[in-house]
């Protein structure tokens, strides 16, 4: 596997950071997940746009322009031959001393990985998931804000310990006000009737690549979509409850805290959605050259 390290591919093992990188040290640092599919990065201006708003809001001047940052997306993954796969794009703060002061990092450490993933077992995709509702609250969205992609993650980290914990793979976190917020790693998605809802990102939700595409797609078959704030009513008494993320895709939710959503399968509407939103990222994207 050939990495891309501040510039040049190198081979796996080359690949490291220094021990005082802020990015270890700290979590301080960004990050965007990022599919390819059928020999094209899916959706990469929309990554590389969200991925400079994170690496703004934490005062990280990335080192490259987004152009160069894209080209350079798509010559990890032609050094590596993906066709089919997941690309890992990660700024960190750089090199810095034994303290928290972010400015005495010179030169900020820009990563690519591009390999494989599966976030689910495929099983799942067909029979849906079980999820719990955890005690970890998300992050108040003036402490850390979630819409930052950043590499602090462990607030998610530590409602996924309590899923896995539980049995299940995934989990819904509240915000502080009681309001659904995400999963540990994905959207959250409602279908009542023929409208679809999602948590509005001021409920501590990430703005998700995945999310907006399925937003529209959505839109385009009929549906009435609306960002609302949720509660577990609201999951609980759903038609439909999915999930959708860059490595998740989109993925049915079939129990929630031990109530049956719907007839407690994957819903027709989620079905669809999913068809039509492997079709739609098959056939677009950055062509890798």
């Amino acid at each position: 596997m050939k990495i891309y390290l501040n510039g040049k591919l190198v081979p796996e093992k080359a690949a490291t950071v220094s021990v005082f990188d802020h990015g270890l040290l700290y979590g301080d640092g960004v990050f965007e997940g990022i599919r390819a599919y059928n020999g094209r990065v899916f959706m990469l201006d929309e990554h590389i746009e969200r991925l400079y708003r994170s690496a703004r809001a934490i005062a990280l001047d990335i080192p490259m322009t987004k152009a160069e940052m894209a080209r350079a997306v798509v010559k990890t993954c032609a050094a590596n031959k993906i066709k089919d796969g997941y690309i890992r794009l990660v700024v960190t703060r750089g090199v810095g001393s034994l303290g928290l002061n972010p400015y005495l990092c010179k030169t900020p450490q820009v990563i690519i990985i591009a390999a494989a993933i599966q976030l689910y077992p495929r099983k799942l995709y067909e029979t849906g998931l079980s999820v719990i509702t955890v005690g970890t609250i998300r992050n108040h969205v003036e402490a850390v804000n979630p819409r930052i992609k950043s590499l602090n993650y462990l607030n998610n980290v530590l409602a996924k310990i309590e899923a896995i914990n539980a049995g299940v793979m995934e989990c819904l976190m509240l915000n502080p006000q009681g309001y659904i917020a995400e999963a540990s790693g994905d959207n959250v998605f409602v279908i009542r009737g023929d409208t679809l809802l999602t948590p509005p990102p001021w409920c501590g939700s990430l703005e998700g690549i995945t999310r907006a595409v399925v937003m529209e797609l959505a839109a385009e078959r009929g549906m009435d979509v609306r960002e609302e704030v949720l509660t577990r009513y609201d999951v609980y008494t759903a038609d439909e409850v999915f999930l959708t993320g860059t490595a998740a895709e989109i993925i049915s939710v079939v129990n929630a805290d031990r109530r049956p959503i719907g007839d407690g399968k994957p819903g027709a509407k989620t079905r669809e959605l999913a068809e039509a939103f492997k079709a739609f990222a098959r056939s677009s994207g950055a062509p890798i050259k």
